[in-house]
């Protein structure tokens, strides 16, 4: 599955979750949202833009994307 792009918006009563390496400050940071029963994906949202568009990714590819960020593969 392609990502698709949505609008936050679309997700109604998406819990929404930011990473605890965030710390308080609005900075840089993401936040996911598991909408598996919706619209069977894994959502992800710019933090500082809280209702624009957010990326809907299978959960399978959104697993292995963490794995590959947790192991090191990309410069982050």
């Amino acid at each position: 599955m392609t990502p698709k792009t949505l609008m936050a918006t679309d997700l109604p009563g998406a819990a929404w979750r930011k990473s605890s390496y965030s710390g308080a400050q609005e900075g840089q940071c993401v936040e996911v949202a598991n909408v598996v029963e919706s619209h069977q994906g894994i959502a992800v949202r710019d933090s500082k833009d809280p209702n624009g568009p957010a990326l809907l990714i299978n959960p399978a590819s959104f697993t292995e994307f963490i794995g590959d960020v947790a192991n090191g593969r990309f410069n982050v």
